[in-house]
């Protein structure tokens, strides 16, 4: 059986700006934000196999006032050492998603890879597209290091990683966006990164305008979930500030 555990940063509005403002729900409202501003949970997950302490996307990299990474922080909280993650499967590089790829340190000013003892799987043109798209949706610094190291597989299209993990190459939600589906012979655990990012989106038909190709997401959304409610997939997302995973 895979263990499920959603390593939520908290949640956020976004606006046109990009910026990730943390959101309280017990004192703010949405009223006081930007007009046209999004409610966002900022939620990587750390899914445990047999085989695999496997982290799907890794989040904005935000410290606590400790000066812990969150994601690090929220690991070691369910009994996980950080330095046990064996896979990090990135979704696409946008900020909100990758912010946690690696960190820099406060003393030595040196930058590293969060998790230096897990393979991290990227898509090959989302890594050349995030370098070149430096700005407002990727951070170009957050990720550069990706193409220094040897513990990271540049992966292209669709394919499957050690016999039970699937990729699948969407586009959609940006040109190189790319979903997992984790079957291990007894769950069906699928990630839709930003294609498929919370229970509402899957519920409704309609176009983001966020989106680089919100046609393309809708149908993918259609698509996943009847393959989904037919294989009794479990649906992880990312963004949704009530419900973490649930299946159809």
């Amino acid at each position: 059986m895979a263990r499920i555990i959603p390593l939520s940063e908290g949640s956020f509005t976004v606006d046109a700006t990009k910026k990730f403002i943390p959101f309280d729900a017990g004192k703010d409202t949405m009223q006081q934000r930007n007009h046209g501003s999004l409610l966002v949970e900022i939620q990587p997950f750390l899914v445990i196999t047999d085989r695999d302490y496997i982290l799907l996307d890794t989040g904005l990299g935000f410290r606590n006032t400790d000066g812990v990474l969150q994601l690090h922080q929220h690991l070691i909280d369910h009994g996980v050492n950080p330095m046990e993650i064996t896979k990090v499967l990135m979704s696409h590089l946008h900020k909100d998603h990758s912010g946690g790829v690696s960190t820099l340190d406060p003393v030595t000013h040196q930058r590293s890879l969060t998790f230096p003892q897990a393979t991290y799987y990227v898509n090959k043109q989302e890594m050349a597209y995030a370098i070149e798209q430096d700005g407002k949706s990727y951070h170009a610094e957050d990720v550069t290091l990706l193409q220094q190291r040897d513990n990271v597989v540049f992966i292209d299209g669709n394919g499957t990683i050690d016999d039970y993990i699937h990729y699948e190459l969407t586009g959609g939600h940006c040109p190189y966006h790319q979903v997992f589906l984790i079957d291990d012979g007894e769950d069906k655990v699928f990630f839709g990164g930003d294609v498929a990012p919370q229970i509402s989106q899957m519920k409704s038909r309609f176009i983001a305008k966020y989106d680089y190709d919100g046609k393309r997401s809708m149908e993918l959304r259609q698509q996943f979930l009847e393959r989904g409610t037919a294989e009794g997939w479990t649906f992880l997302y990312y963004h949704d500030t009530k419900m973490p995973f649930g299946k159809f």
